[in-house]
């Protein structure tokens, strides 16, 4: 049975108005028992045009070093969490193009940001992507000149022979550095604007949530072939599902996900899963549907649907699992794929089942670091676990590799987004049309994207 994808959209709608027939996700939920939170019957989208995306915006040379000197140098942009650095003289680095921060937690507890880059002779303190703990001062390795934890001047051997430094203003370079929902954010623009303006929509959205009370359960970083904006972008749309992911098109209601465009830094999808696909010929029974979420179907209450039933067994078995009281999440975030993302290259899932976090950094043009964190709540017994260690896969290593994913189902998912990308690079690199044309509606995000990208460069 095919679903019926091809159904053509009203005639009578305006430019960017149609959507996929069916029960929409704000249906879905007011109809969920118990309710839906009120961050995730929002709405908000707006048609941006239909013009073509030229594909030298990926491609070109020139384009990137503008990003890197307009845009990556004026953004806020997530480096690592809290319990990264929980101690004092505990430090982080983080990396992006040409550029090194470390985060440096004080005696003072205080989490601050400074340019890893020695003010003598520009040595870097630390690797890429290095990280440790209990260190007393920050000392350069070059010459051994040393900085206190809060970037103040400690010592410089042969003093003698710098009588031109003052103390007062050879401190090491600090940068704007924030906290959000246990996640430690920094900016390398001095006189940037606080996190908190930044972020928008985004506190609110997730105060009841709980980000700053989950800890890493598992951290992956991937070489992906390709430019960054367009590996990111194969994970703002769910368009994708229909030829990408066909194992998910009985449950998944993927042309019906809602995309809102909140704010020039913050959009978000809202996916349902465990719903049913309104776009099959047939209507599916509730226990067909159960059957279809792994279930014997003859257990499935009278008057009861598949989505609730699986809500509340997942309830059930990762409250005991996780050790946390799960009673009263609603059955979106227990469920559904709900991704934000924040400009220019992090997107955050609030839910339980989907509990990821998503980062693209740049390799120069045609490679990316793709870091995955997924996040479980804390404990509500017992210690909170240290940090995952980090996990590193080429561009040809697989997901489902990975001890940490071997029974975790999304590793399979991840493998087949992260295999479009190859082909989809050369495929941009041998275009003779030169642009890419987007959905109105479901690539609103990329489109969206690329209005904010062009307000730094533009300036």
């Amino acid at each position: 049975m095919k679903p019926d994808i091809y159904a053509k959209s009203d005639p009578t709608l305006a430019p960017g108005e149609a959507r996929c027939p069916g029960p929409s996700p704000r249906d879905i939920l007011e109809a969920d028992s118990g309710g839906a939170d009120a961050a995730l019957l929002a709405e908000k989208y707006e048609f941006l045009g239909d013009t073509d995306l030229p594909i030298t915006r990926y491609t070109s040379p020139a384009f990137y070093e503008q990003e890197m000197q307009q845009m990556w140098t004026k953004t806020w942009q997530w480096a690592c969490r809290e319990e990264h650095v929980p101690k004092p003289g505990d430090y982080y680095v983080y990396d992006i193009g040409d550029y090194s921060v470390m985060i440096v937690r004080g005696n003072d507890t205080q989490i601050r940001a400074f340019v890893n880059s020695c003010p003598h002779r520009g040595m870097q303190f630390f690797n890429a992507g290095e990280h440790g703990h209990n260190k007393q001062f920050l000392r350069c390795p070059f010459h051994g000149m040393s900085w206190h934890l809060d970037g103040t001047l400690r010592e410089i051997p042969c003093r003698w022979d710098f009588p031109h430094i003052e103390d007062s203003t050879f401190g090491l370079t600090e940068l704007p550095c924030d906290l959000w929902g246990g996640f430690v954010f920094i900016n390398l623009d001095i006189n940037a604007q606080p996190l908190h303006d930044y972020l928008e929509v985004l506190p609110e959205h997730f105060a009841n949530w709980g980000m700053e009370n989950r800890y890493v359960a598992m951290h992956t970083q991937k070489i992906l072939p390709g430019n960054w904006k367009m590996c990111m972008e194969g994970f703002l749309e769910a368009f994708h599902v229909l030829a990408t992911h066909p194992e998910g098109l009985r449950s998944s209601g993927w042309a019906n996900t809602q995309y809102d465009l909140f704010s020039p830094h913050v959009s978000r999808f809202l996916q349902n899963l465990s719903s049913g696909n309104p776009h099959f010929e047939k209507k599916f029974s509730e226990q067909e549907l159960y059957e279809f979420m792994g279930y014997d179907p003859k257990t499935l209450p009278e008057g009861k649907s598949a989505r609730q039933q699986h809500a509340d067994n997942l309830r059930e078995n990762l409250s005991a699992e996780l050790d946390v009281d799960l009673s009263k999440v609603s059955n979106s975030i227990m469920l559904d794929s709900i991704e934000y993302h924040v400009f220019p290259n992090a997107c955050f899932f609030p839910g339980i089942v989907i509990p990821l976090i998503y980062r693209f950094r740049p390799l120069g043009v045609d490679q990316c670091i793709h870091d995955i964190m997924m996040l479980k709540p804390i404990p509500e017994n017992g210690p909170t676990p240290p940090p995952a260690p980090t996990e590193f896969l080429g561009i040809d290593e697989p997901y489902v590799s990975l001890d940490s994913f071997k029974t975790n189902r999304l590793s399979a998912v991840l493998d087949q987004d992260t295999d479009n990308f190859k082909r989809q690079w050369a495929g941009m690199k041998a275009s003779l049309k030169g642009a890419q044309t987007l959905a109105n509606y479901q690539e609103g995000r990329i489109r969206h994207f690329h209005d904010t990208l062009d307000r730094y460069l533009s300036n």
